[in-house]
């Protein structure tokens, strides 16, 4: 076995970490193992050698300084939920919404697939911390991959290197993740999670979703399993931070299921009448939440970077985000313009004349098929960002005072409300829903159910999961207010009514005003809801109170389908679901 030294050799005299890699490397057989140190100049050197394997395309750095291009497989660009498993002792632990293996047997597999899975490649160790040094909702991690492109992208979004190792000392308490690309191929594709051993397996892929193991694996599945039984709440929420013309901060989490806006929300510039007013990114995706010392719940954010959907993102839709993927940035399967510029479905401007596609492919303007994957992505430090919260790395966590759920609805959910106590808005949080797109298993218009947005991402049974959330609230002397919000309902000709984007500051400012008991509300069966002239509409031109009104309307027909519609998931997990969701429906039943 030869040990490749390299720039900045990162080692440890930790027991136990060296046995597993020893452990791992005699099983995979690599060629070489390079141990990761996270330093500027590893990351310069390791580039280099992933543009000469091909792995990577350098970018037009006059447009694109330090921007890299990588394309995967094309049956390999998504997620893969039915490859994911929760690997517990005992199905009912990982319950009806996941799946599920024996833990035994799925890891004798794995290791099967993975015994000599290296040879001919490196192996390389990836020592990283998720979230900031020295916080007591901190964890370490080391994902041993041989991808490359893994490496440079966990580089970008975890604190990687000797801060892990320094994090770590002499303790066992790691994740360990072992990733193989084996030959990439969709019948040999698993992403299985061991939340009693705090283990993480993942073969047959190369996508970031599936390999990142600190992202969705260790950050939520594993995480959301550790918080239940260490008394904290990994959630998949952005944070932000609302600063008011006087300097006072107020920190919101925010949960909604894919397409709803969760990036945007999280680097949104507020309008030009809110002068004076800032929002500040703490995280766009996932937030670790603890009870403090002062009664409140405080939460960080455990990456270090961005890893968003291309398509859709403009100057219009998301001006930080634009700005924060300008340079040091890696591009994942959108296409590619002659002067080797990235484009994408959405992006400002017109459509190239000619570029190349996801797929290495010709494409035009009259091309039937889409330039860049509907998943393609871009993997941003959050250092990028211009609205970087000052607090980010703050230990301790910044202090929550709103919670918001919401999802993609047409109908039925009015613009926002606020939930009349924590237990109703667990119910809230649980019962939410978003209308599938037409390109979805489904159909257009099909409501999916995803439970505070953590359906395909918490670790255990989902009804003992809403327990730990009720749980929780004994913790809190000075709980979150809980709200529910819907960017995009429709009239009857199918126009939105709300204009979205930076204009959800207006309702963001009613919710945060709330917070500090402020603002008004008028109590309704849903919960508080403001009036047309509780939410600032100054400077929104041609959009009147009526159509706030309609906004906000509540039709009494339409909750009572939306009440048998929530049966099914009900229904789903009724073996393991707390009563005080049951009471809590019943409650909105007798008020409508």
């Amino acid at each position: 076995m030869k040990i490749m030294a390299m720039l900045g050799t990162c080692n440890t005299n930790n027991p136990a970490v060296l046995a597993w890699v020893k452990e791992m490397t005699e099983l995979c057989q690599p060629d070489r193992v390079f141990w990761c140190d996270g330093s500027a100049a590893e990351k310069e050197a390791l580039t280099v050698q992933a543009v000469e394997q091909g792995a990577l395309l350098k970018l037009n750095q006059d447009k694109l300084p330090g921007c890299y291009y990588h394309r995967s497989h094309p049956n390999d660009v998504a997620r893969v939920e039915q490859c994911t498993y929760i690997c517990t002792e005992s199905e009912d632990e990982a319950g009806p919404t996941n799946n599920w293996a024996a833990p035994k047997e799925m890891k004798a597999k794995l290791l099967g697939m993975a015994r000599g899975a290296m040879k001919g490649r490196t192996l390389y160790v990836i020592p990283y911390l998720m979230g900031p040094a020295g916080s007591p909702l901190s964890k370490v991690g080391f994902e041993l991959s041989d991808s490359i492109y893994v490496v440079l992208n966990m580089g970008i979004m975890t604190r990687m290197g000797r801060i892990a190792l320094d994090e770590l000392g002499d303790s066992d308490e790691f994740n360990r993740g072992l990733h193989c690309m084996l030959d990439v191929n969709p019948e040999r594709r698993y992403i299985c999670h061991f939340p009693h051993e705090n283990l993480i397996i993942s073969v047959g892929s190369a996508y970031g979703g599936n390999v990142l193991l600190g992202k969705k694996c260790l950050a939520l599945r594993i995480g959301s399993y550790l918080g239940r039984k260490q008394g904290w709440m990994a959630e998949h929420m952005l944070i932000l931070g609302v600063e008011s013309p006087a300097g006072e901060t107020t920190y919101v989490a925010a949960a909604f299921p894919s397409a709803c806006g969760k990036t945007n929300f999280a680097m949104m510039i507020p309008p030009e009448q809110f002068k004076g007013w800032k929002i500040w990114t703490v995280g766009d995706d996932i937030a670790w939440m603890k009870p403090g010392p002062d009664g409140r719940l405080h939460a960080v954010n455990p990456e270090a970077g961005y890893f968003g959907v291309a398509p859709g993102t403009n100057l219009k839709s998301n001006p930080n985000a634009m700005r924060s993927i300008a340079r040091n940035t890696i591009y994942t399967n959108v296409a590619l313009t002659p002067d080797l510029d990235v484009w994408w479905e959405g992006k400002d401007g017109e459509p190239p004349a000619q570029a190349t596609d996801w797929q290495g492919r010709p494409w035009t303007p009259a091309s039937k098929d889409k330039a860049a994957h509907p998943n393609s992505r871009f993997t941003a430090p959050m250092v990028n960002n211009p609205a970087l919260s000052p607090e980010v790395n703050n230990p301790h966590g910044v202090p929550i005072s709103a919670i918001i759920f919401g999802g993609r609805r047409a109908t039925t959910f009015p613009l926002v409300f606020e939930t009349f106590n924590w237990q109703h808005g667990v119910f809230v949080g649980a019962t939410v829903g978003s209308e599938m797109t037409a390109a979805a298993v489904g159909g257009l218009g099909q409501v999916r159910r995803d439970p505070m947005a953590m359906l395909p991402f918490c670790g255990y049974n989902m009804g003992d999961y809403f327990r730990h959330w009720f749980h929780m609230r004994k913790s809190l002397k000075f709980p979150p207010r809980i709200f529910h919000v819907n960017w995009f309902r429709k009239d009857a000709s199918g126009q939105f009514l709300w204009p979205g984007f930076g204009e959800n500051m207006r309702v963001l400012k009613w919710i945060v005003d709330r917070c500090h008991a402020r603002a008004n509300a008028t109590e309704t069966p849903l919960g508080w809801v403001p009036g047309s002239r509780d939410i600032d509409l100054s400077g929104l031109d041609g959009f009147s109170a009526e159509q706030l009104e309609k906004a906000l309307a509540i039709d009494v027909e339409e909750w009572r389908r939306e009440l048998l519609m929530q049966e099914e998931l009900f229904l789903k997990l009724h073996h393991s679901l707390p009563k005080e969701l049951l009471f809590q429906r019943e409650l909105l039943v007798s008020r409508l």
